[in-house]
């Protein structure tokens, strides 16, 4: 065999191993948040139309989810309150479980099931002594600071979004591929700070941020639109043409983002929620597979994302540092090692998809550590 066709199969199975571990991470940390959350209340199988069973009906107060991917594409799974995100797992793998608990009050949602095109579950959720004991223990006055502060960084980071992508678009307009590509990451990086409640507005998330493996027709589907559609062209095509209207509906869409996040209902039991459930969705849905298939520039990205993280830590800590500085203590230490593991891949300035699978695997448990000691502030400050 001659040395360049030895060098074409080498390569052929260094990439097949490569898909080899990335899938074993994922299974990895998939299976880690199954076993931290037990026996599930209802268990949803989605296959390629439809969630089954397509209905449910469950007591209100903290319930738990094991989704299972029949169909053949990566999925995800949201509880929606009209356009709220309520709880959501990205990126479940075909044949493979992952599982997610919930605060539920009375009411009747909806659960998207598998591909964005597809009809929406129905999710009743019924009144209870344990959602009346959940809703009563809220205390307001507790939050005032934090939530009027986190209000305020909400505001500045919607701002720096669309400005950010009004430099994006410029540089598009110009056709400077490189300016366009610099630009991209920097416009990331706003969006990714304010998404634990950003993710929540799902028209507004599903116009800004879809994957292009969540569309029936993938790139070439006419909803691949926003960042990754933009990031897909400059990295994968390597080309600013065809983005400009793109580049034009992104800052439209970032500029009602900000205009909503300014008019969202802000509470505590949001509050408290925000940052673990993003921890937690970073762990299992975006370390193992990444979440830019193009630019592979998730490191930088995943810091951004540990501010907005941090930013809400900060704030409940000062409702609970009083009462349990252990807790904050750990809270704070967890951040940090996120933040060490983080630069450390970031030292190394590897492009995401060579990253290893056990680098991966080593920062998603990081991630889902933060999760879980997050997740102890809801009881100890007065939250079930």
């Amino acid at each position: 065999m001659s040395s360049p066709s030895r060098a074409i199969y080498l390569a052929i199975a260094g990439a097949g191993g490569l898909v080899i571990l990335g899938g074993a991470a994922f299974w990895y940390a998939s299976q880690q948040a199954t076993a931290r959350g037990g026996a599930a209340d209802q268990v949803v199988t989605v296959d390629a139309q439809s969630c089954q069973p397509n209905e449910i009906t469950l007591p209100g107060g903290r319930r738990s989810f094991e989704i299972v991917n029949s169909s053949d594409r990566p999925i995800e799974w949201e509880i929606l309150n009209g356009v709220m995100v309520v709880a959501e797992r990205e990126n479940i793998a075909p044949g493979f479980r992952t599982s997610l608990s919930a605060d539920l009050a009375p009411g009747e949602y909806e659960m998207t099931c598998g591909l964005l095109s597809n009809p929406r579950g129905k999710l009743v959720v019924t009144a209870s002594d344990e959602a009346s004991a959940a809703a009563s223990e809220v205390t307001l006055r507790k939050f005032l600071g934090p939530l009027s502060e986190y209000r305020v960084y909400l505001v500045m980071q919607g701002k720096q979004a669309v400005k950010s992508a009004e430099t994006l678009r410029d540089a598009i307009a110009a056709g400077d591929l490189a300016a366009a590509q610099d630009a991209w990451r920097q416009a990331r990086l706003p969006y990714r700070r304010i998404e634990p409640l950003a993710y929540r507005l799902s028209d507004l998330e599903n116009a800004i941020d879809p994957r292009a493996a969540y569309l029936e027709g993938r790139e070439k589907d006419p909803a691949f639109t926003g960042y990754h559609r933009i990031e897909y062209g400059l990295f994968d095509q390597n080309s600013t043409d065809g983005l400009q209207p793109v580049a034009d509906r992104l800052v439209a869409d970032l500029t009602a983002l900000a205009q909503r996040l300014q008019e969202t209902p802000l509470d505590p039991q949001l509050l408290i929620s925000l940052p673990g459930e993003m921890a937690e969705q970073i762990a299992t849905g975006q370390i193992p597979q990444g979440d830019n298939a193009y630019a592979g520039n998730d490191a930088d990205e995943l810091q951004a994302s540990l501010d907005g993280i941090g930013k809400l830590a900060g704030l409940l800590g000062q409702v609970a540092g009083a009462v349990d500085p252990a807790l904050d203590k750990d809270i704070a230490k967890a951040l940090q090692d996120s933040r060490d593991a983080l630069a450390t891949l970031q030292a190394k300035g590897a492009a995401y998809g060579d990253v290893p699978a056990d680098a991966r695997t080593a920062l998603a448990n990081d991630f889902s550590r933060l999760a879980d000691n997050l997740a102890r502030l809801k009881p100890v400050i007065g939250m079930n």
